[in-house]
């Protein structure tokens, strides 16, 4: 977030204000755009646009949704972090298949992302680990994620024990913990308008069979 983003967002209380609607052509790219529209999210001046739900669905079907943090997009796809071993990533190993939603409420967008999802190497996870503050760190060590938890104080026990572990030293990245990137084949941006009249802008992943390039086909949805 730039200084600016930063006092538009103390002044709207984390609200943000509504921007104009760019111009999408027939050769604007998926990826291009939800570039545009979330540069857009953050010059509006909302709190953590990055926030995203992410649904998983296990082995039998039962779908489970929560919200994290984009760390990454780009071409290869949408990536965020999690403890391997976190309810989600039981849900991605036995079912890759995913979907994304962001919702910018003051400028009457969402993006609906789904696709498969594969893991990061663990040179990546570990280059955004060490980016991260030192109390994340231990953090991540300290949490048994999606487990059950006796209670507070066997956490904060757990968060001191490897606070002195690894104290002096660098916190080494917990060979459960990393990334997940979601490779995308679908994308719908959505645009509300008067009269519930809204646009939907769609995107889909198709194969060319000659050159094997990814190719997206663009099309729209009646609202």
């Amino acid at each position: 977030m730039t200084l600016f983003e930063k006092l538009r967002c103390l002044l709207t209380f984390g609200q943000g204000v509504a921007l104009p609607l760019p111009d999408i052509s027939e050769q604007t790219t998926p990826i291009e755009l939800f570039g545009q529209w979330f540069d857009d999210a953050k010059k509006s001046g909302i709190l953590l646009p990055e926030a995203m739900s992410v649904s998983s669905c296990d082995q039998n079907g039962q779908p489970s949704s929560r919200m994290v943090l984009l760390k990454e997009f780009n071409d290869d796809g949408f990536v965020f972090y999690t403890n391997y071993a976190s309810r989600k990533s039981q849900n991605l190993n036995e079912n890759n298949k995913i979907a994304l939603l962001f919702h910018w409420n003051v400028l009457q967008r969402q993006v609906r992302i789904e696709g498969r999802v594969e893991k990061v190497t663990p040179e990546q996870s570990e280059q955004y680990f060490h980016s991260r503050d030192r109390g994340s760190q231990i953090g991540a060590w300290a949490s048994k994620q999606s487990s059950p938890l006796a209670s507070k104080e066997a956490l904060k026990q757990s968060e001191a024990y490897y606070t002195k572990k690894f104290a002096g030293q660098e916190v080494p990245l917990p060979e459960f913990w990393g990334g997940w990137r979601i490779k995308p084949h679908y994308l719908e941006f959505w645009q509300g308008r008067a009269n519930r009249l809204h646009d939907r802008i769609c995107f889909e992943q198709e194969q060319n069979q000659d050159d094997k390039k990814v190719l997206w086909h663009q099309f729209k949805l009646n609202p």
